[in-house]
């Protein structure tokens, strides 16, 4: 029994002073951004039966204890506000995927940051892996997207993007005018903003007087469509057109189709009955103009949003999605490995990596993402400190259990001189 004493002790030193090392190191990275802590759990080695005179009891003596694993602790760590939209966190269950030194492996730690090659890298400078667009050609915006679809898991790749990106000039093709003219043979003008193929912005204005003769019933307008710079001093096109309304204002027919914006052609619609452009007496004179096309603009930076999106601003106040970042899940988040303070590789026992899913199969980030902050780490100074302290105490008592066996066994071998 003395030399069962003896080893139990030793096996509880041993065991408490793997606990006492699992929770010093949670201690130590309470600071670190991402940190998933690690919980101990101890079982009992074999028991011994001790026969009694009672017939229907019996009890049994342990001999030791064992540390029977360790497991990450899944907790949602506190978020902390940030002043980078680069800094994400994952609210939920879920990792980014980030690869180095031809090896990638998945953190909870979202401080995220551009290089000088305009990479979206970690603090100790990880490839960020995720979605292209695919939008980007020799430094040009191809298309502007609103958002972008998740490859497959196997298929995300660093988030690279050009230092300098332009966001191309998109010219005005189409332009709708909208106002009332009224009935008195007033001069009226109606303008519109539009763009041409050469990145200006230029100015298309309608004139209108009434028609010599009139032709009743109704009213007839003669319009002058003309494009021009904004200065006025360069004229690219003029066209001429009818108007014909009917005796309650609405717009019959124009002859008045397209002109000429330098080079660019423009499709002019004015409407037709009371939805554009119309001829009310007794109503207020009002004009308005709608019209596409985009000024070109450069790139002001990109920003990542909480949908993990990467955001291209340029300096024509235009955005587009350029990138997506990868949120992955595992089957078993239990069985990654742990390859430093906040990095984890897949095993067998993970499974390998995936994406969810949404009711039209297409693959999803499946978890929040907020930026602008950072998730702390899952360990409370207050509990490391308790687990600390109990663990300390169940070390000195095993310690003084084995400084007991050994008394006794001194005594023993005292006694057999």
């Amino acid at each position: 029994m003395m030399t069962q004493a003896f080893y139990t002790g030793i096996s509880g030193i041993r065991s408490n002073q793997s606990g006492i090392d699992i929770v010093a190191d949670n201690l130590a990275n309470i600071s670190t951004v991402g940190f998933r802590g690690s919980e101990y759990e101890f079982a009992s080695l074999f028991e011994s039966s001790l026969n009694t005179t009672a017939s229907s009891s019996s009890n049994t003596v342990g001999v030791g204890s064992r540390l029977q694993a360790t497991k990450m602790s899944e907790s949602q760590g506190a978020l902390q506000l940030t002043d980078r939209s680069t800094d994400l966190a994952i609210q939920g269950e879920g990792w980014f995927g980030v690869t180095g030194n031809n090896n990638t492996v998945y953190t909870r730690d979202g401080s995220f940051h551009f290089d000088s090659n305009n990479d979206l890298v970690t603090a100790d400078g990880y490839y960020v892996l995720g979605t292209l667009g695919g939008n980007i050609e020799n430094d040009v915006l191809t298309k502007k997207l609103a958002d972008i679809k998740l490859a497959a898991p196997g298929a995300q790749e660093k988030l690279r993007f050009p230092k300098t990106l332009a966001f191309p000039p998109e010219p005005t093709k189409n332009t709708k005018f909208i106002g009332n003219i009224g009935s008195e043979n007033v001069t009226r003008t109606i303008g519109a903003g539009v763009v041409d193929g050469a990145n200006n912005k230029n100015h298309l204005k309608l004139t209108l007087n009434q028609s010599v003769p009139q032709v009743l019933p109704g009213s007839q307008w003669d319009v002058v469509a003309t494009t021009e710079t904004l200065d006025g001093n360069t004229i690219f096109d003029t066209k001429n057109g009818v108007m014909n309304f009917a005796s309650d204002g609405s717009l019959i027919s124009s002859t008045l189709t397209t002109i000429d914006n330098n080079g660019s052609e423009i499709k002019i619609d004015v409407g037709s009955g009371f939805d554009g452009i119309v001829a009310l007496s007794n109503n207020d004179i009002t004009s308005s103009s709608v019209a596409d096309g985009t000024i070109g603009g450069s790139l002001e930076g990109y920003t990542i949003n909480k949908n993990g999106e990467v955001i291209a601003t340029f300096s024509n106040g235009e955005q587009s999605s350029v990138g997506q970042l990868a949120v992955y899940h595992f089957q078993n988040d239990q069985g990654l490995n742990r390859v430093s303070g906040t990095k984890f590789q897949e095993t067998q026992n993970s499974g390998e990596p995936l994406f969810y899913k949404d009711a039209a199969g297409e693959f999803i980030v499946g978890s929040d993402i907020s930026n602008f902050v950072l998730e702390s780490s899952n360990i409370e100074m207050s509990y490391g400190l308790t687990e600390l302290i109990i663990l300390q105490r169940a070390f000195d008592a095993n310690s003084k259990s084995v400084t007991t066996a050994d008394q006794m066994m001194q005594k023993a071998l005292n006694m057999d001189a």
